[in-house]
């Protein structure tokens, strides 16, 4: 008996022991609010940590081991080594199902070339599993309204609301001139409801488990009869499961005599892990400093074009989610306008697929639908998926805003003449009043002109100039503007790779300036295009079509009055402007500025001039010329009179 207790107390000590040491996984706080989304990981009583040992992100919390969002090295912690630490996973969205933390060991010896990210980089198996979190959910009702943004509708006197919600019950928007619900009269109306299903998604990774998620139900409000130009106040959601937070907008004026517009292509998402695709972190700099902008303009109205390249979500359905959230501060008070680009659309059996295309699976599989559901632009153009998914929507519209009228166009899908696509362009561009619009900017994913060395598109770029760039020159396109390429580039005014003015400040001179604005967030950057007359030198010399061109990321702005419309690129390192270009229109005052217009060379060099002459400087010259002559006649006739009786010297008088 004495004999026995002691061993009986060893044992028990040894597991006692056993059970202390044990791995624990914790993460906080276990419930999220709309204000603070950074959860908080922890461990403890890791033995013999190793490099790749990592925690994995989950949601569901019924996700297979393989199935995560994303992953985070132990070794980011700075006490990683000693078997315990912590990290900080920040600007979660909510994804209408719990967060799971889950922590793996991942031997060396086991990762593999055959299953890799983006880059090329192994990816976690999901193997060796050590110690799992509790659960992290969002507080108050899971039902409450996500994603909020604007859009401009076909009615002038209207704003379209989208946002997500967990399920497809009944909800509303509520609107109104004053900030709060009870004054002046608030207006709640309906709205429409839509999702997708993963039967709908075209290939993988979209239609499979990896990648797919429950997208939620995309709801879609509109708010009627609003008065121009001023601010109204809203909010989203129902009594039952819950309302947004209240946002503001301005109203659209049809009769405004200035518009201000942010636009960029390829801008990405932010997602803070490691994950199945390369996201795109330069995108939080874009948006912080456009929200700086819409801020400083106070009441005064905006929109935001994104032309191309959205989310770069890829199939992978939760970085939409990321993506919207992370724009739901600026989208929320100002429309957010997009067109389609290869990363949303690119499958191997769309519909259209010329031989000269370079159309792939870009898209990840998910040929257009959540694109075509999350958003909803003007008009009404649609193309069938033909696999009885939703059609694919939002590829060409136009609207108008202030003095400007704005088209946009899907490079993706059929643009060749007697295409309806561009049926609706030749339209569309005829029919536009130019005394109210005297500026046309036309907006497109895949550009018609680069000098980067995006060779792959050369042959599409050539069927553009041939069927595309007759109308925009014949219906006098101000600004052609483009994504896909990751760069800024500023052409000059330009027709079949002709010059048509090489300056920055020019009255419009019969052709549209190019302009590539992919430079809203997307790291990987092709380098400039080669010249066979600089074989040997390391930096290619400029062509001289190209004004400017470079590699910083940002966004750029439009200013555009009756007079001058000007387009500034603001670089995210600084925020400052980086490159400029001026148009004055042909209805130009005599009184403006642009009388006098700067041509044949770039900004910065020497410069010869050509003074342009206003009808009304004509007018007012020729009357003076007229009295002169008028004068010097009658003067001329009493001094031949005065002749006879004396001799006066004519005095010299210079002015």
């Amino acid at each position: 008996m004495h004999l026995k207790t002691p061993l009986l107390l060893l044992t028990l000590l040894f597991l006692a022991a056993g059970e202390a040491a044990a791995t624990t996984l914790t993460a906080t706080p276990a419930k999220l609010t709309q204000s603070d989304r950074e959860i908080t990981i922890r461990w403890s009583d890791l033995p013999d940590p190793d490099g790749l040992d990592h925690v994995a992100i989950y949601s569901p919390p019924s996700s297979r081991d393989r199935d995560f969002l994303g992953y985070l090295f132990l070794n980011g912690s700075a006490s990683w080594r000693s078997g315990r630490g912590e990290l900080a996973l920040p600007r979660l969205p909510n994804l209408r199902a719990p967060y799971q933390f889950r922590l793996f060991r991942w031997p060396a010896k086991e990762y593999s070339y055959h299953h890799v990210d983006h880059d090329g980089n192994p990816l976690p198996h999901g193997r060796h599993r050590v110690a799992v979190s509790g659960d992290v959910e969002f507080a108050g009702s899971a039902a409450r309204p996500e994603q909020v943004h604007l859009a401009f509708a076909d009615g002038v006197d209207e704003m379209r609301v989208m946002f997500v919600c967990a399920d497809g019950g009944k909800r509303s928007v509520r609107y109104g001139l004053g900030k709060e619900e009870g004054e002046k009269g608030w207006t709640e109306v309906g709205t429409e409801v839509r999702t997708y299903e993963q039967k709908h998604m075209c290939d993988a990774p979209a239609n499979d488990s990896v990648g797919w998620r429950d997208p939620g139900f995309v709801f879609d409000g509109l708010m009627k009869g609003l008065e121009p130009g001023r601010k109204y106040f809203y909010k989203v959601g129902s009594d039952l499961g819950g309302w947004s937070e209240t946002y503001s907008f301005i109203s659209r004026d049809s009769e405004a005599n200035e518009t201000i517009a942010f636009l960029l292509g390829d801008m990405g998402t932010y997602v803070p892990y490691n994950t199945y695709i390369r996201t795109q972190d330069e995108s939080l700099s874009t948006v912080k400093w456009i929200l700086r902008d819409i801020k400083a303009l106070g009441d005064n109205p905006a929109f935001i074009s994104h032309i191309g390249d959205i989310s770069y979500a890829r199939g992978y359905s939760w970085v939409w989610d990321h993506f919207f959230s992370q724009i739901e501060p600026i989208a929320a008070s100002t429309p957010y306008h997009v067109c389609i680009g290869n990363h949303e659309y690119d499958w191997p059996s769309q519909p259209w697929k010329p031989s000269w295309s370079t159309y792939g699976k870009d898209g990840g599989g998910e040929c257009g639908i959540p694109y075509s559901v999350k958003f909803r632009m003007p008009g009404n153009s649609i193309l069938p998926t033909g696999n009885g998914a939703p059609d694919t929507r939002n590829l060409y519209y136009s609207f108008d805003s202030g003095v400007v009228h704005f088209v946009y166009m899907s490079t993706e899908t059929n643009f060749v003449q007697g295409s309806d696509q561009h049926n609706f362009l030749k339209a569309d561009l005829e029919k536009v009043n130019r005394s109210r619009t005297p500026f046309v900017v036309f907006q497109g994913h895949r550009p018609m002109y680069t000098t980067s060395d995006e060779t792959r598109d050369s042959a599409m770029r050539q069927q553009m100039v041939q069927h595309l760039e007759p109308l925009l020159v014949t219906y006098n396109v101000t600004l052609a503007l483009w994504g896909h390429v990751h760069r800024y580039e500023r052409f000059c005014p330009i027709k079949n790779l002709q010059c048509l003015n090489t300056s920055s400040s020019f009255v419009y001179p019969g052709a549209p300036v190019h302009v590539v604005i992919g430079m809203g967030g997307q790291d990987w950057q092709p380098i400039w295009q080669p010249r066979t007359d600089h074989p040997d030198v390391p930096i290619y010399p400029q062509p001289g079509i190209s004004m400017y061109r470079g590699g910083e990321f940002g966004y750029t702005k439009l200013v555009a009055t009756r007079e001058k419309l000007t387009l500034t690129y603001l670089g995210n390192h600084d925020g400052q402007v980086h490159d400029m270009v001026e148009i004055f229109s042909e209805q130009t005052s005599g009184e403006d500025s642009a009388a006098k217009t700067v041509v044949g060379t770039k900004l910065g060099s020497a410069a010869s001039t050509k003074l342009k002459i206003s009808p009304l400087y004509l007018e007012i010259g020729g009357s003076v010329m007229l009295a002169l002559i008028l004068g010097f006649a009658f003067g001329f006739l009493v001094r031949k009179k005065r002749e006879a009786a004396q001799w006066t010297p004519v005095k010299n008088e210079e002015s």
